[in-house]
């Protein structure tokens, strides 16, 4: 695939990334916690959304990007590596720290820590929207 259609599907996942964050925003949003098979139907589809993506972007981006021959493509798709592998195992910890059952007994941490990954990972598509994807087109 050319990197125009790879960034145009990462686009759209991006999309959708946004929309199930809004889902959870709404949701920790509530005073009270949801049921929890609400909250993990949620949960569930931005998680295998954001792995998928995370996953075309280091196995399918990211190594194009590198290899292109343009010094600094190589330099900037670099840089994005080093830090999403940072934000990836932020990711990777939140999830790992809220079983279903943990959530409900932690509510205003749940919706804290919700709150912050979740803007941490809108920035980064931001930036890559903003500074990767157009210089990669």
């Amino acid at each position: 695939m050319h990197i125009a259609g790879e960034t145009r599907r990462l686009r759209d996942e991006h999309t959708a990334l946004a929309t199930l964050s809004q889902y959870l925003l709404d949701l920790v949003a509530a005073a009270e916690p949801p049921r929890p098979t609400e909250i993990e139907a949620v949960r569930g589809l931005f998680h295998d959304t954001l792995v998928r993506h995370l996953k075309c972007e280091d196995w399918a981006l990211y190594p194009r990007l590198r290899d292109s021959g343009d010094p600094a493509l190589a330099d900037l798709a670099q840089l994005f590596v080093a830090e999403i592998g940072t934000l990836a195992d932020e990711y990777a910890r939140y999830d790992g720290l809220w079983p279903t059952g943990r959530i409900a007994a932690e509510w205003p941490r749940f919706r804290r820590e919700t709150r912050a990954i979740l803007a941490a990972l809108r920035r980064r598509m931001a930036r890559e929207e903003r500074e990767l994807y157009p210089v990669a087109e």
